[in-house]
């Protein structure tokens, strides 16, 4: 038993000298890319051959070995060719799923009428095992009468033909595309002796329903919007363009995430260039990783330092139809439950989902109110910091006594004034959206109630000031896009600082600078003030909202293929006369 140390003994190990025991910790050593990649048999090593290659005596191969070389070089498995072995394609996929360590992956060998290998693999919780265990693996093991030829080849295409129950299978000779098609969920087949896979439609990974709109809710119109899963989002879109013509091309994009994008277009009618310019933007995209539709836009954007979004994003389907109708192009990302419209115009971001759906006076009156919203979420806090600091004989004299009242006692020159509410304001609805729940909404409203009345009572604001930081809020949540509504949140800043420096003059430079910046602005080769600035032919939907069935021609800007939507006189009945009416009855006296 070890004896235990007195007082005195642990006084004295605080003073004596003792050797520094090595700290264990761990760290993160550095890898060399090029070694570590040699490890894995992904990139070979051609830099500097000359300098490290073996200079010395080579000797001689026979034929016979050289021979044996080749042949087995033809037949092992690699990213390029599938290997007519079993075993060599089955390490192969082990060796990419980093298997035994990967649990997800499941390799399934069993044998076909009694005398044929094979095996199946997919990913374990990414499929539907009922379609696996009744329409595959059934259909493949209970048929044994059915392999009676005695044919020793390949037996693939007999089982494509006639054994298999699934819905959708293809051929593959690419392994590299047979490991996406695991990735993406489905299974793939093999058979010894052939040199393809099939590959079967099996995806059954759970997934969100379609539900109402979170961003862009309506009164008038569809409820539905769009979810994280691609061929959900496309069916949405097509229930509602019932068009042979309307046209879904898949493109990759990532390296290591080799994340699945649809391009939308309407054949016929979208400008092939259009089509064109997006597809080679997104295949031009050299990244690891796209993980939503953010991202792309990021990417393939025409001015990324812009204040002001350039690609129309929206979480409803029968907004998609209409902007897909028009001649535009719409971009969907695996995972994402938001569309990408181009090109746009800064007007296609006021319009509201809705607007079609009512009424052409309320459509406009509503459309007005947006512009109003947007011109006072934007440039009141200025105007009022310029107001009272340089432009006081502007003010009413009976509304500038009540103003100097209300800032007797605050202690803070306006500007600061302006600020602390207008960052209080931006926390409230952050921490509004970012809390779940109904708890969120309760924190935005009596959390800015609180937080003004104590203001006010402790003399750090003014009243007034707080109409006017409510009004400008409330401003910002009338506009109908939300990156709209987070760069007026950030111009309004921008006004605020130079209403305080220069007064109306510094809001007037920044007007001209912001507009300057607007009109060199360009949505995939659309000047952003179409139609408008250039001037292009008159649109019937542009503030003012026609009639819908006055609005002939599709917007000019996208120069689609087809410019009518519709004849001049759609509403064919008012030229005909009704079965029923007033002379038909007078006539019918008349011959009795």
């Amino acid at each position: 038993m070890r004896k235990k140390k007195t007082l005195f003994q642990n006084l004295l190990s605080y003073i004596t000298y003792k050797e520094k025991e090595p700290i264990k910790e761990f760290y993160i050593p550095e890898i060399n890319e090029k070694e570590s990649s040699q490890d894995q048999g992904n990139i070979p090593d051609h830099t500097n051959k000359g300098h490290e290659r073996n200079r010395g005596i080579i000797k001689p191969v026979p034929v016979a070995e050289m021979r044996k070389e080749k042949t087995a070089g033809q037949n092992q498995a690699s990213d390029n060719t599938v290997s007519t072995n079993i075993q060599q394609n089955m390490d192969y996929i082990n060796q990419k799923f980093n298997a035994p360590d990967n649990k997800d992956i499941i390799i399934r060998q069993f044998t076909i009428a009694k005398r044929y290998k094979a095996f199946i693999a997919y990913l374990d919780g990414m499929v539907d095992r009922v379609t696996i265990n009744h329409f595959i693996l059934a259909a493949l093991m209970e048929n044994d009468d059915k392999f009676t030829n005695g044919d020793e080849s390949c037996q693939l295409e007999f089982i494509l033909l006639n054994v298999l129950q699934t819905n959708q299978a293809k051929k593959l000779d690419t392994p590299r595309d047979v490991i996406y098609e695991i990735l993406s969920g489905n299974t793939v087949l093999y058979v010894d002796g052939c040199d393809y896979y099939l590959v079967n439609e099996t995806k059954g990974y759970d997934k969100r329903g379609v539900e109402t709109p979170q961003v862009e809710g309506v009164v008038l119109g569809s409820q539905e919007a769009f979810n994280e899963t691609l061929r959900t989002n496309i069916t949405l879109i097509r229930k509602y363009i019932k068009n042979s013509n309307l046209t879904t091309e898949f493109i990759r994009v990532g390296i290591e995430n080799q994340q699945l994008c649809a391009v939308l277009s309407i054949n016929g009618l979208t400008n092939p260039a259009i089509v064109d310019e997006v597809k080679r933007r997104i295949k031009s995209i050299k990244s690891d990783a796209i993980l939503g539709d953010g991202m792309l836009e990021q990417f393939i954007e025409d001015n990324p330092f812009s204040l002001v979004p350039t690609m129309l994003t929206t979480e409803r389907p029968d907004r998609t139809a209409s902007h897909l109708l028009e001649g535009k192009v719409a971009i969907l990302v695996e995972g994402a439950p938001f569309c990408k419209i181009v090109p746009i115009s800064l007007v296609s971001l006021i319009h509201s989902p809705e607007d079609a759906f009512m009424r052409w006076p309320y459509g406009t009156l509503l459309r007005f109110v947006r512009v109003f919203a947007i011109a006072i979420s934007t440039l009141l806090p200025g105007l009022y910091v310029a107001l009272t600091k340089f432009h006081q004989e502007m003010v009413p004299t009976d509304l500038l006594i009540a103003i100097a009242k209300a800032k007797e006692n605050v202690p803070f020159p306006t500007v600061v004034e302006v600020i602390l509410m207008e960052l209080s304001f931006e926390l409230i609805r952050e921490a509004g959206i970012r809390i779940p729940g109904i708890i969120g909404n309760t924190l935005g409203i009596i959390g800015a109630l609180i937080l003004g009345q104590a203001a006010v009572q402790a003399n750090i604001v003014s009243p007034v000031l707080i109409i006017v930081v409510a009004v400008t809020g409330l401003g910002n949540f009338a506009i109908p896009n939300y990156s709209l509504a987070l760069s007026v949140r950030l111009a309004r800043f921008f006004f605020i600082f130079l209403g305080a420096l220069l007064g109306f003059y510094g809001i007037t430079i920044g007007l001209a600078l912001i507009w300057v910046s607007l009109f060199n602005i360009k949505s995939f080769g659309v000047p952003y003030f179409s139609p408008v600035a250039p001037k292009t032919s008159r649109s019937a939907d542009l503030f003012i909202r026609y009639p819908v069935w006055n609005q002939e021609y599709r917007p000019d800007y996208v120069n689609a293929l087809r410019k009518k939507r519709q004849t001049k006189i759609s509403r064919k009945w008012t030229q005909q006369n009704p079965e029923n009416n007033y002379d038909r009855e007078e006539s019918d006296d008349e011959g009795r």
